[in-house]
């Protein structure tokens, strides 16, 4: 009956598969998958998925799970598009915060303003601040060597020299439960993002490659940044990445505790109240449309 209405009408069925959602937090773009009751995707159908000439096309897959532990609205992993599993990702945070909400709303409950993710990182508050957007408490940065992982360095630095394809540069590093490279530039626009980027993420002493920042300091209280991702290439936005370039500038005295990081792709305001205090990153997320992929 279903079948003959469609055609009756003219209408196009979509076909059975899985279920998608769309979303982009700062022109950073996702694919956002309902895995509470089904597998989570392989590698290939990540790659499939996020191939922007044939596929829906995204930075990365969010996969929408069952929280691990109580008080927690959902759980999410990230899978870049290359098929590779991140540790965070802070536009996604925001992007799951909303579709976990909107879900919410259609069960019939009232939406809490407050409440908890769970990231392979760990767990997330978040608070809806209205107009489509959201806080995400992102952890405290850290920033010995073990822990971003850096290889070749026993102790915490400002600033760490490195011989990277050829190129010797001047960095900072620190993990926001996935590994940043951070460095200063004079000019963001002429700023060798691809070249150095690709160079960084090859270097032995990052075993777990790295997300790379390249930033500009405006003023104490702004900034401007792109980001060349693991797993993607360079992405019009980057929560974690914002938060690692503010983590380290405030390190080196040269960034205040707030801060606007302006992205090609818009503008997130990252604070950082104090050295034993959370992070915490606010700017949009939307939705962009909703499609079935062929099963």
């Amino acid at each position: 009956m279903a079948d003959a209405a469609a055609a009756a009408t003219g209408a196009t069925r979509l076909p059975a598969g899985r279920a998608f959602t769309k979303m982009h937090g700062a022109g950073n773009d996702f694919v956002v998958l309902d895995c509470r009751d089904a597998d989570a995707p392989d590698p290939s159908l990540c790659r499939a998925m996020a191939d922007r000439h044939t596929g829906v096309g995204c930075d990365q897959i969010l996969t929408i799970e069952a929280p691990r532990g109580p008080g927690a609205l959902a759980a999410y992993r990230i899978w870049n598009a290359d098929g590779s599993q991140a540790g965070q990702c802070g536009n996604g945070a925001r992007c799951v915060a909303a579709w976990v909400l909107r879900d919410v709303r259609a069960r019939g409950d009232e939406p809490p303003r407050r409440f908890h993710l769970e990231s392979p990182a760990g767990r997330h508050e978040v608070e809806a601040l209205g107009d489509g957007r959201y806080r995400v408490a992102m952890g405290i940065p850290r920033f010995d060597p073990a822990s971003v992982p850096l290889l070749g360095f026993d102790v915490p630095r400002e600033r760490y020299v490195i011989a990277a394809g050829g190129s010797i540069l001047e960095v900072g590093a620190v993990s926001m439960g996935n590994p940043h490279v951070v460095l200063e530039v004079e000019d963001i626009e002429a700023a060798e993002v691809g070249l150095v980027g690709s160079r960084v993420q090859g270097y032995d002493g990052f075993p777990d490659s790295a997300n790379v920042g390249f930033v500009q300091v405006l003023a104490p209280n702004r900034v401007r940044l792109r980001v060349y991702e693991r797993g993607v290439g360079e992405t019009r936005a980057c929560g974690s990445g914002a938060c690692a370039a503010v983590a380290v500038l405030v390190r080196r005295g040269s960034a205040a505790r707030e801060v606007a990081v302006e992205l090609p792709g818009g503008t997130l305001q990252v604070a950082w109240p104090s050295d034993d205090a959370p992070m915490t990153m606010a700017g949009p997320a939307e939705f962009v449309f909703e499609g079935v992929w062929p099963a």
